[in-house]
């Protein structure tokens, strides 16, 4: 009973110093990819949810990443957010102003830079979020997406061009 209770202390800590590392940026990731500060913020609760539900699979794993793990959780409850039926019928434009405060950009192109990041089509946005904005190896987001790392990098190339593109005027293609 006691080893019992003593995973479950070691679990507990693992989940609050996950929440306290990577609170921030799971939200960032869900708005991003639901375009709605209370729906990521749903999600993000969700994301731990589920991570305390397969910490066992987890530790059985070794994973190396937690981060990343944690990332591709995010992902999946953002798709299946983004799955549902009620999900279709609600405004998917969102504003710079519903970004966390100290991601806002402050004026011109970076303003701009991140509203056609936001304008993405989902499968690109979320490439350059992980691999730009969270700082993940190529490797690391192709992973958390679920993708082999050809993908990723065609995702990534294919985003910045039409980023390229929006950015110098152009139509996206």
């Amino acid at each position: 009973m006691e080893q019992a209770d003593a995973l479950s202390a070691v679990r507990e800590q693992r989940l609050n110093r996950w929440i306290e590392h990577y609170a921030d940026d799971v939200v960032k990731v869900c708005f991003l990819s639901l375009n709605d500060r209370a729906q990521a913020e749903d999600a993000m609760q969700d994301t731990f949810l589920k991570a305390w539900r397969y910490m066992p699979h987890y530790e059985r794993r070794q994973i190396e990443n937690e981060k990343a793990w944690l990332m591709k959780i995010a992902v999946n409850v953002c798709r299946d957010y983004r799955r549902t039926g009620w999900f279709r019928h609600v405004e998917k434009r969102a504003s710079l102003e519903e970004l966390p405060l100290r991601d806002q950009a402050e004026e011109g192109r970076d303003r701009e830079l991140t509203m056609d990041i936001m304008a993405l089509p989902i499968k690109y946005k979320q490439i350059v979020v992980l691999y730009f904005y969270q700082g993940f190896t190529l490797r690391e987001a192709a992973e958390a997406l679920g993708l082999s790392a050809a993908t990723a990098h065609r995702r990534l190339k294919k985003a910045e061009e039409m980023l390229k593109a929006s950015l110098e005027g152009g139509e996206r293609k």
